[in-house]
């Protein structure tokens, strides 16, 4: 439906001196602090998680040398949506001098929506990670305390028993995550990189990364996870989250949370000839998902 005189009446009057709502500040790309971007040429991409080579046994003198077999552990593919959103304005708001105030605010309202989307979709990753219904390519969620592996054990990114934010939790979450192994039971040295806090444990993760002595208590003992920098990149507040105990790492594993751009914003408009009207349209093409679950740990807090 165009936008017309009749939805507009105050702005045709003399004496208008203000009109808001479209004017708010908005948050960043946030999706950017978690995940990787690549650019895509097709309408999905795959991308397959291999396996290597177990340790390697003792050769006894005299008997043959042992031989392992490489293989295909599981796949993922990243499906592309198209975003899309416009508006029209009609020929008689053109020709009452509407068509300037029009097209500037409502094209910035545009880009708005447009970024809004974007940030709940990536988000959602990470609200849904607990979830048995969204699975990833290895069969599980994306937080799981039994990832599959080759080998026949598994991998956990997540606690046993959900936990709140706490210097206890936190510490626990890094010593996890230390003790990661490959797809044949290989050690890995993965280490967490950021913290991920929903607005909710912004003030929470401040003091456990900043403050010099430990949290919460008399003792006059030394912050460990500040002194050693376990959490290098600090945290960052993402504003999408919907969970507000929920809590996340991002870690030094390659290949985790994705997001493939097929194709970036674009605006366009055009006259429509049967009604005069004027037409904007803003569209864009991506996905967002994982890989690798190792790219991230995460707990959904126990309250």
């Amino acid at each position: 439906m165009a936008i017309s005189r009749a939805q507009l009446l105050k702005e045709l009057l003399p004496g208008l001196n203000a009109l808001f709502g479209m004017e708010y500040a908005r948050y960043g790309e946030e999706h950017k602090e978690i995940y990787e971007t690549e650019t895509s040429e097709r309408s999905f991409e795959e991308e397959t998680k291999l396996s290597g080579f177990s340790a390697a046994p003792v050769k006894n003198e005299g008997s043959a040398i042992a031989y392992d077999n490489a293989q295909e552990a599981w796949s993922t593919r990243y499906t592309h949506e198209t975003i899309a959103l416009g508006f029209s304005i009609t020929e008689e708001a053109i020709e009452d001098n509407l068509y300037d105030s029009l097209s500037a605010r409502y094209t910035k309202s545009l880009a708005r929506a447009m970024a809004y989307t974007k940030q709940v979709k990536a988000a959602a990753v990470l609200n849904n990670g607990f979830s048995a219904s969204y699975p990833g390519g290895d069969g599980v969620s994306l937080f799981n305390t039994a990832h599959p592996l080759i080998s026949g054990g598994t991998n956990s990114n997540t606690p046993s028993t959900q936990a709140d934010l706490n210097e206890t939790s936190l510490e626990a979450a890094v010593i996890q995550i230390a003790a990661w192994t490959d797809e044949r039971g290989l050690l890995i040295a993965a280490k967490p990189k950021k913290l991920i806090v929903p607005p909710a444990l912004m003030f929470t993760a401040k003091r456990l990364l900043d403050t010099e002595l430990r949290v919460a208590t008399a003792d006059n003992d030394i912050n460990a996870i500040k002194q050693m920098g376990a959490i290098p990149e600090g945290y960052t507040v993402n504003h999408f989250l919907t969970d507000t105990n929920a809590w996340f790492l991002t870690t030094d594993v390659p290949n985790g949370l994705k997001h493939f751009v097929r194709t970036p914003l674009q605006n366009s408009m055009d006259g429509d000839f049967d009604t005069g009207n004027v037409r904007y349209k803003a569209r864009e093409r991506y996905s967002f998902g994982w890989s690798d679950p190792l790219g991230m740990w995460g707990s959904s807090g126990s309250t």
